[in-house]
């Protein structure tokens, strides 16, 4: 039952967030977009905020700064929000064109107040959850696509919907959060991107 759980928990890694809005930008953007500004997006973000974190935890675990990849500590929690706010700046103000994928741009600005904000409450020894920010994050998401664009996603909100509760439980099931954790996580995924949609939808 483990090994079950530590899949979900891979699967929807908050990692694979940006990459995950991403997809699902440009695959309901009714605008026409050459493959040429696709690729030019999904390319480095998914380098920025998959590859280039996961080299960095190997190099933090082979030096010993970082112990467990499921359950790390708030200092541990620290370092990666440290490196994911960076590269998701980095993201924001050197990848995407905002004058074009506006939608896009400010779906990143969320992530970035939600990573601000889980930091924040680290400094005060509460460690939130950040898959369940991730997931809030993407469920805000989607419905702003959905309105903005005017089209019908009630199975991909219903899974998703799915996918969260399943993350949750294997979070609790893990040991790596409490329910007020994730609670506060989902939260904080929820609100920050329901602040940027008044810039965009």
């Amino acid at each position: 039952m483990k090994i079950f759980h530590r899949s979900i928990s891979f699967l929807f890694h908050p990692l694979l967030v940006p990459i995950t809005g991403t997809a699902i930008y440009f695959l309901l953007t009714p605008k026409y977009t050459p493959i040429e500004t696709i690729l030019g997006n999904i390319l480095p973000i998914f380098i920025l905020t998959v590859v280039i974190p996961i080299i960095f935890y190997l190099i933090l675990r082979n030096l010993g700064i970082v112990s467990s990849f499921f359950s790390p500590t708030l200092k541990e929690h620290k370092y990666t929000l440290y490196i994911i706010i960076s590269l998701l700046l980095m993201v924001n103000y050197k990848v995407i064109p905002q004058y074009y994928t506006n939608e896009l741009f400010h779906f990143f600005l969320g992530l970035i107040a939600a990573c601000c904000t889980c930091l924040f409450l680290l400094f005060l020894k509460f460690k939130t959850s950040i898959h369940l920010m991730g997931m809030g994050s993407l469920l805000v998401f989607l419905v702003g696509i959905s309105i903005h664009f005017e089209m019908n996603v009630i199975l991909a909100l219903s899974a998703l919907t799915f996918a969260t509760g399943l993350l949750a439980s294997s979070r609790l099931y893990l040991g790596s959060h409490n329910r007020g954790e994730l609670l506060v996580g989902l939260l904080i995924g929820l609100m920050s991107q329901l602040m940027t949609l008044r810039f965009w939808l």
